[in-house]
């Protein structure tokens, strides 16, 4: 899809949820046709024109960045809302090279941060949300039914969202999976607007919009949020239930990669579950 018709979507989505009453306007009850505030609402508010703000939602106008701050301000978006527009007027303005990009790498400090953090389970994951490598405990946590060699072959590494959308085990592991699969999404659509020209991320979305209606619709919503810190509860098969926080940190200098850890409260049965875990999934020492 174009820069310009992308941009028109999320303008029109992120104009819907807006009520009347929430930014001072009248409420005209039955008498008003569309969800959420009307274009030529929204442009008084921005202090632009009815007609270039039309314009821009039909893909036929590129704004400036002040227009864009001023748009945003109106709409109510967040930082990373905020972010998301600027990246797709971006792209609405360059022409996209298309091509294949190579295949992702872990580097040696990205490895040794891995190992850093011993028996907490933790995975890195590459900008399409594949995972590049994780520790033990982290495979035995987030996917014990899959080959723990997996990530060390790039053309079958496993990925992240299509486990959560795809995948029955990852589906069962998570408590309020739909909590998940949003927050999935939404990362994933504002990775996609800054990598426009990423012919195999927009493979995946492709793939996962034919594949799961769920996925669609939750595409369709352009809602855009970064996967930093999240709780959530887990039921895993074999520690049960246990409740964690999955923290995504970069690694430093690398805006591709993110290191994802699940952490429990200290001295909690939670934490008691992820050490039976360990201890579970640790291999005998050998015998002399």
């Amino acid at each position: 899809m174009s820069g310009q018709r992308e941009l028109g979507n999320f303008l029109r989505t992120r104009r819907a949820r807006l009520r009347p009453e929430e930014v001072g306007l009248p409420d005209y009850g039955d008498r008003r046709r569309v969800p959420g505030l009307r274009r030529e609402e929204l442009a008084l508010l921005a202090g632009v024109s009815s007609s270039y703000y039309t314009r821009l939602e039909q893909g036929q106008s590129t704004p400036s960045p002040d227009v864009l701050d001023a748009i945003g301000r109106a709409l109510r978006l967040d930082q990373a809302e905020q972010r998301h527009l600027h990246d797709l007027a971006g792209r609405a303005k360059r022409r996209t090279v298309v091509h294949r990009p190579p295949a992702e790498h872990i580097d040696a400090a990205t490895l040794d941060l891995l190992e850093a953090v011993g028996d907490v389970p933790a995975l890195v994951s590459g900008r399409r949300s594949d995972v590049l490598a994780w520790n033990r405990t982290g495979h035995a946590l987030f996917a014990s039914h899959l080959d723990p060699a997996g990530p060390a072959d790039p053309g079958n590494r496993p990925n992240l969202v299509r486990l959560v959308f795809l995948d029955r085990h990852t589906r069962a592991l998570y408590a309020d999976w739909p909590a998940k699969a949003r927050a999935v999404v939404e990362n994933l659509r504002m990775t996609a607007g800054r990598h426009p020209d990423d012919t195999l991320l927009a493979s995946l979305v492709d793939e996962l919009t034919v594949r799961s209606p769920e996925f669609a619709a939750m595409w369709a919503d352009h809602r855009v949020s970064p996967c930093d810190s999240a709780v959530y509860e887990m039921r895993h098969p074999l520690v049960g239930s246990l409740t964690v926080r999955q923290h995504s940190l970069r690694p430093p200098q690398d805006e591709e990669r993110h290191i994802v850890l699940a952490i429990a409260e200290p001295g909690s049965p939670s934490q008691a579950a992820l050490r039976l875990l360990t201890r579970a999934t640790t291999p005998p020492a050998p015998q002399r």
